[in-house]
């Protein structure tokens, strides 16, 4: 079956990187924004293949889901048999539960409606917290989620060799633990009160930190007020230094500012979004799994 891979300017070098790695076609996609704020997009003039693969991660989502509603809908219309999403990180996962009354739950709806426009998914760790699996989410048979843990795990070591991983927060503790798992570093986990978006209250495990370098490693930095504080709380305890590691750099408003300030020295991230701390490929693992996903169609 013919495959080619659709990208977008943004991410032109990571969707390059999975394309030569997998030994696929990729094909520029334009876009363009009329003064309403409406999207045209166009794509190259040539015959689309029956399998498409549409390299599309989902930082700023609104625009992007969109997009792939337009893209995954003309796709079909013109032949296409097959769509496969490679949505490195894979937004709307965190509202995984009605936290106040009347609020829509949209891990499950904005996976629904992923659901009907693809065949597969392959995305990096996903937000799961209440939910075991990402089929439960996004309800394909193909729904692929890899784990970046393993990768900054060796980051971190090549850099920091005798480092204390530390999660931020009870939700980080499975990307803690699988870091930890993979190069023999010693961890801890922080708990957790979130008073609201920006405020929160962490407290430290019962680790000795002094002397100690720290990396906080967690899934997603968002607004950074979380690695802020704990980074505060660590360096107040002692601690040598503390750097972060994350695998999506989201890096919101003055998020990465907050953090410099907070003490944080060095920030390393994924290539998931692109970001100036990317220290992480993540084509070799995508592509291992996209050639998977493409064998069995």
């Amino acid at each position: 079956m013919q495959v080619s891979l659709l990208y977008f300017d943004e991410e032109s070098h990571a969707a390059k990187r999975l394309a030569a790695a997998v030994g696929i076609e990729a094909l520029r996609m334009q876009r363009h924004r009329f003064p309403d704020e409406e999207l045209c997009l166009r794509l190259p003039a040539i015959e689309l293949p029956e399998c498409l693969v549409i390299y599309r991660s989902l930082d700023r989502p609104n625009d992007k889901l969109v997009e792939l509603m337009l893209l995954a809908r003309h796709a079909r219309e013109r032949g296409v048999k097959r769509l496969v999403l490679v949505a490195p990180y894979l937004a709307y996962m965190r509202q995984d539960i009605a936290f106040n009354p009347g609020e829509l739950v949209s891990q499950r709806l904005v996976g629904g409606f992923i659901a009907e426009l693809f065949d597969a998914l392959i995305t990096v760790d996903p937000h799961l917290h209440r939910i075991e699996r990402l089929e439960q989410a996004v309800p394909l048979h193909w729904a692929v989620a890899l784990s970046a843990a393993p990768a900054l795990a060796q980051a971190i070591a090549e850099r920091r060799h005798d480092a204390l991983l530390l999660g931020p927060d009870a939700e980080s503790a499975q990307w803690v633990e699988s870091a930890a798992r993979a190069t023999g570093l010693t961890y801890g986990v922080c708990t957790k009160q979130r008073h609201g978006d920006r405020d929160v209250e962490i407290a430290l495990p019962e680790l000795a930190l002094a002397g100690r370098r720290i990396v906080l490693l967690d899934d997603i930095a968002s607004s950074g007020r979380t690695l802020a504080q704990a980074a505060r709380r660590v360096l107040a305890a002692g601690a040598a230094g503390v750097d972060v590691a994350v695998t999506h750099a989201l890096f919101a408003g003055d998020a990465l500012s907050v953090i410099r300030q907070a003490g944080v020295e060095e920030v390393w991230s994924t290539d998931s979004i692109p970001h100036q701390s990317n220290a992480v490929i993540l084509a070799p693992a995508l592509a291992v799994a996209l050639g998977e996903v493409l064998d069995a169609g």
